[in-house]
């Protein structure tokens, strides 16, 4: 295959599309859309977000040592990009995008009712990167829409329908098909 350089720069994708969703010591509000986030570690359970020092979110999120990363479905796209483009400091986010809050089971910030899985989150410390602060979280929570389960247990996770950023070419898609299983199609390739 043949490969093309494009430097150093933050093309890579697919990434997933989540609301960060805060709040501030005097009950308000603010979402804000994040696609550098991701599960760090399973022990400690912990979420990392990628942030700007810069963003309301954050300073929200040092003020009361809480968040919880909203995994946005295909649906909410435009909501979410309108969270992305837009600062909490100057537009009532939940207001103008109709978002359903609702309260968490270990945190004072929101769960967005839109959004198929939350993760409550108890902030635990940061890594400095230039202007971003990687922000980590215990995970102390996940929420799951119930709709995706059967009655055996089992996990349609077509039901999630996550939305996914591309980096670098700023766009967003929704996910395909089921391609295999992980963690037993890969052992195929085991000679004898």
């Amino acid at each position: 295959m043949e490969k093309k350089q494009l430097g150093p720069c933050v093309t890579f994708f697919p990434q997933p599309t989540t609301l960060v969703s805060t709040v501030g010591a005097d009950g308000s509000f603010d979402l804000m859309t994040a696609s550098w986030a991701g599960i760090l570690s399973k022990t400690p359970p912990t979420m990392g977000v990628s942030l700007n020092k810069g963003r309301r979110t954050y300073e929200l999120i040092r003020e009361t040592g809480c968040f919880v990363v909203n995994m946005v479905p295909a649906s909410l796209a435009v909501e979410a990009d309108f969270c992305g483009l837009k600062s909490g400091r100057d537009f009532d986010k939940v207001k103008e995008t109709g978002l359903t809050l609702s309260p968490a089971t270990h945190v004072a910030a929101p769960l967005i009712v839109e959004c198929p899985l939350n993760i409550e989150c108890r902030y635990t410390g940061e890594l400095e990167l230039g202007d971003y602060r990687v922000v980590l979280g215990e995970i102390l929570e996940i929420h799951a829409a119930a709709k995706a389960f059967g009655e055996d247990g089992s996990m349609d996770t077509r039901q999630f329908d996550p939305l996914v950023y591309l980096g670098g070419i700023r766009q967003y898609w929704g996910l395909g098909e089921k391609v295999a299983d992980a963690y037993r199609d890969g052992l195929s390739l085991v000679k004898g």
